[in-house]
This record gives structure tokens, sequence and C-alpha cells, in this order.
């Protein structure tokens, strides 16, 4: 860290404490974790800005970020020791996870897949740069690794991308996690130093950047493998925020005019909560709200409830839903643009019981993008999850690439397009769908997003359609 870290780390920490206790924070999370309406009784949400006023359907779109996403740790294979590799070292022998093995081969093969997206016209396209690769050991940093990482950022250039990096997602070097991870009172300082050698390395050009991803899914994964208890809760997220605030200053040092966001995981039922553990602790310190939007509820949507225990397949996609995420977002953040991080449709091996198709689903929710921006919502950019399919946190079963890949059957681990790759193309070509179009997948009846709202006044499909040239 330069000149003055400690004091910086120090202000970082006071300016992102959170005053409620670990009886709070657990009772909170645990609302969130069970996804049950109990979320309600904690009274009125807070107050919302007013919606904002129609924005024209032509400029409004200016520039539109279409991208796409990936994370290190679940496509680049050659994973250095982790937190992650730790846990999937320990448990897949058993059978408990599947051997992340060498992944999808990004480290090697990324020419392809950044061609890939290219010829699908992405504009921006979502990695991160893995910790545990670049500071293998503590306070040594592997000039090979930075030099590697300087060629993928480059070809994504080279092809006209914007890259969007992720500086920790949910992935660290071992190191850390010997050290108790993120509850370790030093770890903050050392993202710190982190944050600085990446960003002085990789700003400016219009990199945008996600300091941490889906904090509080970071913490369910952390519990997951076994690296935090619940009530740890408050101390993790404390630290967390306070780290967030050091990668955000990074960045801005490196960039005056970075972007910079913490994307949050869209929870139905529960955003008031989520946005008072998260959003609001770091409003000051976001350019724009990041959202990962993948499934709502509603009356005839309950199946959602298999989100609660990562069994996404079996959730009733549902796209209309975004258009009220993008809503609540709006009002809760005026003023911030807005920005999908992550929107994936999942299967299971590549299908999917209620017959959903790909194509369809990605069709779909960009029409509803292009309607929230007619109805002046300040949507920015979409990055459809994933490019490839990848590790899924313990699972190669869960699909959710644009291009299928078999792992665990196919050693050649051949790019396989799915019906998604030629819709993309289209919409992004086209700065949407077409005039005209109607969603193919049937609108869930009574959303419960933001009750009452969002069911006695849904989201209409009648109203004008942005245009979103990138």
């Amino acid at each position: 860290m330069r000149g003055d870290s400690r004091d910086r780390v120090r202000k970082a920490i006071d300016a992102g404490a959170w005053a409620a206790g670990p009886t709070r924070a657990a009772g909170a999370l645990l609302l969130v974790a069970v996804f049950t309406c109990a979320a309600m009784i904690l009274g009125p949400p807070r107050a919302q800005g007013a919606a904002p006023p129609p924005a024209d359907a032509t400029l409004a779109g200016q520039g539109f970020h279409w991208g796409v996403a990936t994370s290190g740790f679940q496509v680049e294979g050659s994973n250095p020791d982790s937190n992650w590799k730790r846990y999937v070292d320990a448990t897949s022998p058993s059978g408990d996870t599947d051997p992340v093995g060498d992944a999808v081969d990004f480290w090697n093969r990324y020419e392809e897949d950044i061609a890939n997206a290219a010829a699908m016209g992405v504009t921006t396209f979502r990695l991160s740069v893995e910790w545990a690769r670049i500071e293998p050991v503590k306070g040594e940093y592997d000039d090979e690794a930075l030099r590697h990482y300087d060629r993928i950022i480059e070809t994504i250039r080279a092809h006209g991308m914007t890259p969007m990096i992720t500086m920790v997602h949910f992935v660290y070097p071992g190191w850390l996690a010997e050290e108790g991870g993120f509850l370790n009172a030093g770890a903050v300082e050392a993202f710190g130093r982190f944050a600085d050698l990446i960003t002085d390395r990789w700003a400016g050009d219009g990199t945008l950047w996600v300091t941490f991803n889906e904090p509080l899914v970071f913490f369910k994964h952390e519990m997951t493998i076994g690296q935090v208890g619940f009530t740890d809760f408050s101390h993790f997220l404390d630290n967390v925020v306070a780290a967030h605030r050091l990668g955000y200053a990074a960045a801005h040092r490196a960039d005056p005019a970075a972007m910079v966001t913490m994307n949050e995981a869209y929870l139905p039922l529960a955003t008031d909560f989520t946005d008072t553990l998260v959003g609001d602790r770091v409003a000051d310190t976001v350019d724009f709200v990041g959202i990962d939007y993948y499934y709502a509820v509603a009356l005839n949507n309950l199946p959602a409830i298999n989100a609660a225990w990562d069994d996404f397949a079996a959730v009733q996609p549902q796209p209309e839903g975004i258009y009220d995420a993008i809503k609540h977002y709006a009002r809760a953040y005026p003023g911030k643009p807005i920005y999908i991080v992550e929107n994936g449709l999942p299967t299971r091996d590549g299908g999917r019981a209620d017959g959903v198709e790909r194509g369809d689903f990605l069709r779909d929710t960009v029409f509803w993008l292009q309607r929230a921006v007619a109805d002046g919502y300040p949507v920015i950019g979409y990055n459809h999850w994933s490019l490839v399919d990848n590790y899924e946190w313990g699972d190669y079963s869960a699909r959710f690439g644009l291009y299928q890949v078999d792992v665990l059957t196919d050693p050649t681990l051949t790019r396989r397009p799915t019906s998604g790759v030629d819709a993309y193309r289209e919409v992004i070509s086209a700065g949407g769908v077409a005039p005209g179009y109607r969603p193919v997948l049937p609108e869930a009846w009574c959303s419960l997003a933001t009750v009452p709202d969002s069911c006695l006044e849904p989201a209409s499909p009648d109203g004008p359609l942005a245009q979103l040239p990138g």
C-alpha cells in the first residue's frame, strides 16, 4: 500500500462499520438465506425516491454495455492454492464436490473464448483476476501471472471490448485462508495492496471494476467451506465493506473517471434487508448499482424456493422480474446508473425439465430491459452469465453458458453454441428485440418482488421499447 496505508485502512473500517450487533446480523442473514416472507415483519420499507421521469427511448441507450461474464476460479483451470481450491481438494475425493480440474481451461484458451464473445457483438467482457494467482505467497507477486493477465486484457481490448474486472469473486489466496480469511484483521490491508497493484496496472480506457462479487453470497460460500461461522457475519461484512472502500479508492486514484461497483444479488422479498446490509453502506462509494438477477417469486411461481438450496434449474424463469428489480434499485438509489452485472438461465447438464430454451429466455429478458429503459430507468448495461459453462462452486452439472462445454465427459473441451448465441448476436446487432416482439415465456401472476405494488401494478408489456445501441 502507498504512504498512509494504515490510516486509509482504519478510515475504511470506520466508514463501513455497521452498528448492529452479531445477533441482529445473524437474524437478518437467516431471513435472507431461507427466503421467506418473515423478512417483511421488520416494518415498512425505508422511503425510496420517486419513479424517474420518462426517458427518450432513442437516446437512453446510447453506449449500452452488452456484456458476457466469467470468473477466474470457475473457468481458468490450473488453479493455484486458495480458499476454494483447498475446499474442493478436500471434498472431491469423497464425491461431495466435483473436482475442479482444469475447468474449461480459459487460462490457455482465452483467445478462442474472447473471439467467440466478440463475434456476438459483445462490447464488455467481465472477468476476475485471481488474487491467489497474482499473490501466491504473502507479499510476493507473480510477474508471469501478471503478464498473462496483461495478454488476456489486451486481447479483450484488441477485439473492441471493454474489460469489467472483478477483484474478488469469492476466492482469495491460501495463505490468507490460513490466517482466517476476511475475519483476519490484516485482510483489509492485504486486499488494499492487491487493489493498488491491479488498478495501477489495468485502470483506464474505460475499464469497469467490481470490488467484491455478491458479498452476502460470499459469506454463504465461506460458511459452506468452513471459513466462517454464522455469528461471524457482522465482523465479516464490516471487513468486506472496508475492503471495498479501499478498492474503490484505488480504482479512482488510478483513473479518476473509473466506474466501480460492488454487485448485489437480487433476492426477492428481501431487497430491503439486502439494501440495509450492503447497498446502503456502500452507496457513497459506488458509481453504478450492480445487480445480479436470476429469479423472482410470484403466487404462481413458488418453485423459486428451490433457489434457497441452489437448485436453480428447478426454478421457473421469470424474465419480467428483471423490470421489478430495476425499478426497486432505481428508487432505492436515485441518480445512480444501473448495470445488470449478471443474468442467466440455469440448466441441468444442458437441459431443463420445462423445455425453456436459452435463446427465448434471453430475448424475453432483453425485451424487459428495453421496457425499463423506455420507462425512464437508467440501465446502462447487461452481462449474460455466462459466456461458457463453468464450475458452479462444487458442481459441473449446473450450466449457464452461451457455449456448452462438457467438462466431465469431453477431454477436448469443445465449445458448442447454444440457442443463446444466435439470439444474443441478433439483439446486440439490433439494439434489442424487434418492434412488435412479444415475450415467449408466460408472465407470472402477482409478483411478490415489492408487495403490494408488484402484484397490484405489474410491469406492462404493452409500453414502448427503447433501442439499446452498443
